[in-house]
């Protein structure tokens, strides 16, 4: 009995010890130890059970993570308590508006920030990560994810003051974001109406704009784009700006089929530079897409360049996925 107990013991004394998973990898590029995520379950991309899947995705790190759903009425709150709370990175799951806006009031020397697809167009949460899936791009950001500077633009015009990580569209054809959405996701009649419309109001008003003070010029409409998904600037230096002039019917209906389905900088209509400085004006209000959410902007506006408007965490490089 007594060999057969040693042997036993033995064996158990040799035997190796149990070692608890302990869970993906996070990022070896910034150390994160407390997150804070803020959740809009009213945006249209988010649902009413991102809350639970958000608090289960993040319990599987080594991190202290707090979820909170934003509550109409206490939005301005809870931001400003996430903000002063300095985690060591703020994880957004709303629409495009709310993470623009957040992102914003980060700054350069606030917390990072993880913008993730929550909206509608996802125009900045596509650029960093590549998807518009949420939980995707939250594993991402966990895993793979380091500071990066992102550099946009602010818009103003004497009532509101609006920053933009990816594209600011002014003029008629910003009436076209739609038509491009719907077509990118398989809405073929959907494009088709949204693009109609958009044609019906193409020539309503030219904008007059100036670009770093030069003389002013005139267009149907003009498309800030931010270095991070600019396909031809190559440092960061300033907004690409796209000044798009369809001369009559035909060519604004081949402009519109360009910005529905391919490249629009490739068309004849179509003249880019860079810019730091923007002013426009035009006889009535100004129809804009900034950052995939549609506003009017007054009859007088200006736009300056932001080398340095928050910090996110994104992979190196970031998936910048051209979604103008």
């Amino acid at each position: 009995m007594s060999d057969t107990l040693a042997t036993a013991s033995g064996a158990n004394a040799s035997a190796p010890a149990v070692v608890e998973d302990a869970g993906p990898a996070l990022t070896p590029h910034v150390p994160l130890r407390n997150v804070i995520m803020l959740v809009n379950p009213l945006s249209g991309g988010v649902g009413a059970g991102a809350v639970r899947d958000a608090e289960a995705i993040l319990s599987a790190y080594d991190l202290e993570a707090e979820v909170v759903a934003l509550e109409g009425g206490k939005f301005e709150e809870q931001i400003e308590a996430a903000l002063d709370a300095k985690p060591d990175c703020l994880f957004v799951l709303a629409g495009d508006g709310t993470a623009g806006t957040i992102a914003s009031r980060a700054g350069p020397d606030g917390p990072l920030v993880a913008p993730l697809p929550g909206g509608t167009m996802n125009m900045l949460p596509k650029a960093l990560y590549g998807t518009g899936d949420w939980k995707a791009a939250l594993k991402v950001a966990l895993e793979e994810g380091a500071p990066q500077s992102v550099a946009g633009g602010e818009v103003s015009d004497g009532e509101i003051k609006q920053a933009f990580f990816c594209a600011a569209i002014m003029g008629s054809p910003a009436l076209w974001a739609p038509a491009r959405e719907a077509m990118r996701t398989g809405k073929l009649r959907e494009a088709f109406s949204h693009a109609r419309q958009a044609l019906k109001r193409a020539f309503s008003g030219r904008l007059r704009f100036t670009l770093d003070n030069r003389p002013e010029r005139r267009a149907e409409a003009l498309v800030l784009i931010s270095p991070m998904i600019s396909k031809v600037m190559e440092e960061n230096t300033g907004l690409e700006a796209a000044a798009m002039n369809p001369s009559d019917a035909m060519e604004a209906f081949r402009l519109a089929a360009h910005a529905v389905m391919d490249d629009w900088r490739q068309d004849p209509a179509v003249t880019t530079r860079a810019t730091r400085k923007v002013s426009l004006r035009a006889r009535s209000k100004i129809p804009s897409v900034i950052d995939g959410e549609p506003m009017q902007l007054q009859h007088r506006a200006q736009v300056k360049f932001v080398a340095k408007a928050f910090k996110a965490l994104a992979p190196i490089p970031p998936s910048a996925e051209d979604s103008v």
